[in-house]
């Protein structure tokens, strides 16, 4: 499955896409979508959403992830990036996509193995875990982590829907 990471933003619009297949997964692309910072939000949020679309339509995902909203401490901050997630959002659910959200934290610790790592450590993670010879932007670097943790999430979520109905199935020999 082609899974497309975005970490969204209203200038600068991270994403990733790698492969998963049998476990194993697989660098495609990664890269930015960005916006001039003097334009008007609704100019800048319209530019990354061409962008997105045509990205879409270029590399076909089959499941888009994406880093959820948190607030440390600017809520303006905060509520551009929920207005970029959004128009993210509204592109993706156009397109007829499935979405998984993540938390940053669940992301650094898919990734690394801690909920509290730094970026340069998922960074260091990301480029070992898919074989990047060298990095690239942090906001790109950011999208293929989100990849990998929908890569990673999805198999044992998988595994436990099969596991789950195999159990209600009834057995020869059951009443109903």
């Amino acid at each position: 499955m082609r899974i497309l990471g975005l970490d969204p933003g209203s200038r600068v619009c991270g994403y990733g896409v790698i492969e998963e297949t049998a476990g194993e997964l697989r660098y495609v692309e990664c890269g930015v979508l960005t916006a001039p910072e003097h334009r008007p939000m609704e100019h800048r949020l319209g530019e990354i959403a061409r962008g997105l679309e045509e990205l879409i339509s270029e590399l076909t995902p089959g499941v888009v992830a994406i880093e959820d909203v948190f607030v440390q401490n600017n809520v303006r901050s905060a509520l551009a990036l929920a207005q970029a997630r959004g128009m993210a959002l509204a592109v993706v659910g156009l397109r007829g996509l499935a979405v998984a959200s993540y938390p940053p934290a669940s992301v650094k610790k898919a990734v690394s193995g801690s909920g509290r790592a730094d970026k340069a450590q998922v960074a260091r993670m990301v480029q070992t875990l898919i074989g990047l010879k060298s990095l690239p932007r942090a906001d790109a670097t950011d999208a293929l982590a989100v990849a990998i943790t929908h890569g990673r999430t999805m198999r044992p979520m998988a595994a436990r829907i099969v596991a789950a109905v195999v159990k209600a199935r009834p057995r020869p020999g059951d009443t109903t």
